[in-house]
């Protein structure tokens, strides 16, 4: 069974048409199993009854942002080790070296390709 197969990808992003274009891509490199969450909140309660093996989290949420929510996963015993590329139209330095030291996965550039996506993902949990 492919990698692809059983990965488990959460999507959290406040805005529809990005998850609509995330998931098209998912779904187009074969990639099944996909859950989204509309907000950094609702993520963090779902990962701690249904953990995910990589969170790709948008950025720019209300309430809190992706880096927001990648700090509060990784101060989390259960959800510490788990996969985060974060997605931004506009990947400051700031973003990236917060990024860094929380221990950021990878970062996706919006507007992205299904081929980047794809290899983002390969870059953090191996060939799909």
């Amino acid at each position: 069974m492919a990698l692809k197969d059983v990965l488990k990808i959460m999507i959290v992003d406040d805005m529809s048409v990005s998850r609509g274009l995330m998931t098209q891509s998912l779904e187009e490199i074969g990639v099944k199993n996909i859950d989204f969450q509309t907000s950094g909140a609702e993520a963090l309660s779902r990962l701690a009854v249904n953990p995910a093996h990589l969170v790709i989290s948008d950025y720019n949420m209300p309430g809190m942002s992706g880096l927001d929510l990648l700090e509060t996963l990784r101060a989390n015993k259960m959800t510490a080790k788990i996969g985060f590329i974060l997605i931004t139209g506009s990947p400051s330095q700031e973003i990236l070296e917060r990024g860094m030291k929380l221990g950021l996965n990878n970062l996706i550039k919006k507007p992205f390709t299904t081929a980047s996506l794809k290899a983002s993902i390969e870059a953090v949990v191996g060939r799909l």
